[in-house]
């Protein structure tokens, strides 16, 4: 698969039903050989103010689906978070 069919794709965490963000606004952990080894996603808030200036960081074997329109990611021990 290219980066470009993943770019515009939303991140969403199947445990919190939450959407995380849109690839192509994240950043990419690349190892030497060249494959995507993490997305590294800044945690923001709507209308893209930064929220703590925190970033969430998935592991590639935590994705579990790559769709037409999304990708799913499921992080083990990351349940729904309390307020």
């Amino acid at each position: 698969m290219r980066l470009s069919e993943l770019s515009g794709k939303e991140i969403v965490d199947v445990k919190r039903a939450e959407r995380l963000g849109v690839l192509g606004q994240t950043d990419l952990e690349i190892n030497e050989k060249g494959q995507i080894t993490a997305l590294i996603i800044p945690n923001v808030k709507w209308f893209g103010f930064k929220k703590n200036g925190t970033e969430i960081r998935v592991p590639w074997n935590h994705i579990k689906k790559i769709g037409t329109d999304m990708i799913i990611i499921d992080i083990p021990g990351a349940g729904p978070e309390t307020e």
